[in-house]
């Protein structure tokens, strides 16, 4: 794989990591946060969709659950 292609990927995923925490910081501050909703709803789509496995061989659904996992204290 070509090596620009893998730092635009890796910069897509580490944008979205960062996207989510702050969105689901947000919607555990504010649940009614209809954009906060919106934004988790739309990455946790992205982590799990073909696009994340064409971009990565990471396992989207088990990275969103550990991020998840450190964002309630659990890690």
């Amino acid at each position: 794989m070509d090596e620009n292609y893998q730092k635009l990927a890796n910069a897509i995923i580490l944008q979205a990591v960062k996207d989510f925490r702050a969105a689901y910081r947000r919607l555990k501050r504010f649940p009614n946060d209809r954009a906060a909703q919106s934004q988790v709803r739309d990455i946790t789509k992205f982590f799990c969709s073909q696009y994340f496995s064409a971009l990565t061989t990471l396992d989207g659904p088990s990275l969103l659950q550990k991020i998840i996992d450190e964002l309630e204290g659990k890690i």
